[in-house]
């Protein structure tokens, strides 16, 4: 018994001081973000002759919004001979009716506008990626995702950050078409803001890793064949490559002064399969990159941050255990009074709560300007988001570890709806997901069980971990609560 005591200890432990460390990690971010806007913005001089530049439009089944994406690319204000448009058609539906169609149209006004079809969707995304860059004939590789619309003065603003010729990437802000159309869509945009508001900024600024976010950014193509040219073993061929490169000394730019909206995932199952795909990636790209990282003679500043950068997704499981371990807690910490002073050095460690919420505070912070509303914001999202991310835990941790022990899956994309006004309804949407997600029971149980955990602290008379496992009940009943009612909408 005392054994098994022991085990629990410690195992809950090393989950707790791996959050911990994380959050010190974060207040660092935090800490390089608040310098960085000290920084003074460079005015950045127009070339005499624009590079050519080839846009990439990777696209998979999407008829409500491919469309419009080609029209945003069609408008943006660029030399027309100067840039090329690749659209990376591997659809099965009538998308690709709908890109026919459109360039057809566009390519009226003196766009050259590339239709590119596959025979079959080897390597997926990863895939159309590398067999279109090798026929790319721009220096540089502008790439959309279907729900991006990107601003017509994208490319004028992005190409003048390339100052020198070992800058091989620039990343943009991630803005938000329906940032307000359900809970969903306002604590996603609420997390996204803290990710290309701080973190991005603060590793960019001392010189760390950063990881081209898959979409709105432009890459020099001689990086890209550099380093090894896109690659589809991991579900996150945008992190693999940013790492791949990076690695081989090519340095990296984030603006977040130059932003492009995009649609938010409206519908619980559109969002679980995007949160799917990035931590089970991420996971595989700490498999594939982080050895090299570690072995590499990078300073080892920047050899923590990418330890934690590339690891980000471990943290679902230190949520997931720590939750389940706490209820055994509870009882050994009544029936074991020698071990207080474990538990003691553990309540210390939840300070790291306070760490997280300075780094999501300073987001909240600089994107809205009337600190009295940016707080009000931030004192309601900053709980509702840990709480639903929390509830996350289990389907992110079945993919976490699917990625650690090398269980493969294919590429499933994030579908997109076109939702951009509030009044909008899911209902007929041949993209929305009906079935139930394979981890809704045990979600289900996992729900049960934290409010079994509420009872079992009212009993024992200890309310220490009351606010931990409030939340888990809230963010476990909200998953299940949207994933029965969108199923069923």
């Amino acid at each position: 018994m005392q054994v098994l005591i022991w085990i629990i200890l410690i195992t809950y432990g090393f989950f707790l001081l791996f959050i911990f460390v994380y959050s010190l990690v974060q207040l660092s971010l935090s800490a390089s973000y608040l310098r960085s806007k000290r920084q003074q913005r460079i005015t950045l001089k127009e070339p005499e002759n624009w590079p050519l530049v080839t846009i990439q439009l990777p696209i998979y089944n999407e008829r409500y919004v491919v469309e419009r994406l080609i029209r945003a690319v069609a408008e943006i204000d660029y030399p027309k001979d100067k840039i090329e448009v690749q659209v990376l058609d591997d659809s099965t539906d009538d998308t690709s009716d709908i890109i026919s169609k459109a360039i057809l149209h566009y390519s009226q006004d003196g766009i050259s506008i590339k239709h590119i079809k596959r025979e079959n969707r080897i390597g997926f995304k990863a895939g159309a990626l590398k067999k279109a860059t090798e026929s790319a004939i721009g220096e540089f590789i502008a790439i959309f995702d279907a729900d991006f619309i990107p601003e017509p003065n994208f490319l004028k603003k992005s190409i003048p950050l390339f100052t020198s010729h070992n800058i091989g990437m620039v990343q943009t802000k991630w803005e938000h078409l329906n940032p307000k159309y359900n809970l969903l869509t306002r604590l996603q945009a609420f997390g996204l803001d803290a990710h290309f508001t701080v973190e991005q900024s603060g590793r960019n600024y001392s010189g760390h890793f950063i990881n081209f976010n898959g979409t709105a950014g432009i890459w020099r193509k001689t990086c890209i064949i550099d380093a090894g040219n896109w690659q589809s073993d991991t579900l996150t061929e945008d992190l693999d490559l940013s790492y791949r490169a990076q690695l081989k000394g090519w340095k990296f730019v984030f603006d977040r002064q130059n932003g492009t909206p995009a649609e938010l995932p409206a519908a619980i199952n559109a969002l679980k399969t995007q949160q799917y795909r990035w931590n089970k990636g991420a996971a595989e790209c700490a498999v594939k990159n982080l050895n090299q990282v570690l072995q590499s003679g990078l300073p080892m500043s920047t050899k923590i941050h990418s330890f934690f950068h590339l690891l980000n997704s471990f943290v679902f499981v230190c949520i997931l255990f720590t939750g389940i371990m706490s209820v055994p807690l509870l009882w050994i910490k009544q029936t074991h009074p020698q071990y207080n002073f474990i538990f003691k050095i553990g309540a210390l460690l939840s300070i790291s709560f306070l760490f997280i919420g300075y780094f999501y505070w300073l987001a909240t912070s600089d994107n809205i300007p009337n600190k009295k509303n940016a707080l009000w914001k931030f004192l309601l999202s900053f709980p509702l988001f840990l709480s639903i991310y929390m509830g996350l835990s289990f389907h992110n941790s079945l993919a976490v570890l699917e990625g650690y022990f090398g269980y493969r899956t294919p590429f499933i994309r994030t579908p997109k709806f076109n939702i951009t006004e509030n009044t909008q309804s899911l209902r007929g949407n041949i993209y929305r997901a009906t079935k139930m997600s394979r981890s809704l029971i045990p979600e289900i149980l996992l729900f049960l069980y934290f409010i079994y955990a509420v009872y079992l602290g009212f009993a024992l008379n200890d309310y220490g971990l009351f606010l931990f496992h409030f939340m888990l009940i809230f963010g476990f009943g909200s998953i299940v609560f949207f994933s029965i009612r969108h199923s069923r909408a």
